[in-house]
């Protein structure tokens, strides 16, 4: 059965959707942008501070589900500029430190408020 997770640690979802669901076996996040979950949008930030925010916030989703995020299999990043990959790519291994999950990092035209990062997670629960 599927079920929303919700987490008043995470920016709250905007929109027609939520921080994440689940199945009990998997959890899907939204992508997490640089925003606090006060409403704080970092988007005038540099990457790696725009990169951090983002995994805290896909972090704090997941700990609302009892998880860590070496449970992480696999995450998606999305950034507006490729050339930011090496920073946002510095700040990404802090959180990954031991076997880290599989990857995709791709350029965008945009992305949501006009942020540099966006990156969302699948992870497991078993």
């Amino acid at each position: 059965m599927k079920r929303t997770i919700s987490t008043t640690d995470a920016p709250d979802a905007v929109g027609a959707y939520s921080q994440a669901t689940t199945d009990g076996s998997l959890v899907f996040t939204a992508g997490q942008i640089p925003m606090t979950s006060d409403g704080d949008l970092l988007d005038d930030e540099p990457i790696a501070t725009q990169a951090e925010q983002a995994l805290s916030n896909v972090e704090a989703v997941l700990a609302a589900e009892g998880l860590e995020m070496s449970d992480v299999l696999k995450v998606t990043v999305f950034l507006d500029d490729i050339g930011d990959f090496e920073a946002m790519n510095d700040t990404y291994a802090s959180f990954f430190d031991e076997a880290p999950p599989a990857r995709s990092a791709v350029e965008v035209a945009n992305l949501p408020k006009g942020v540099g990062v966006e990156i969302e997670a699948i992870a497991t629960s078993d």
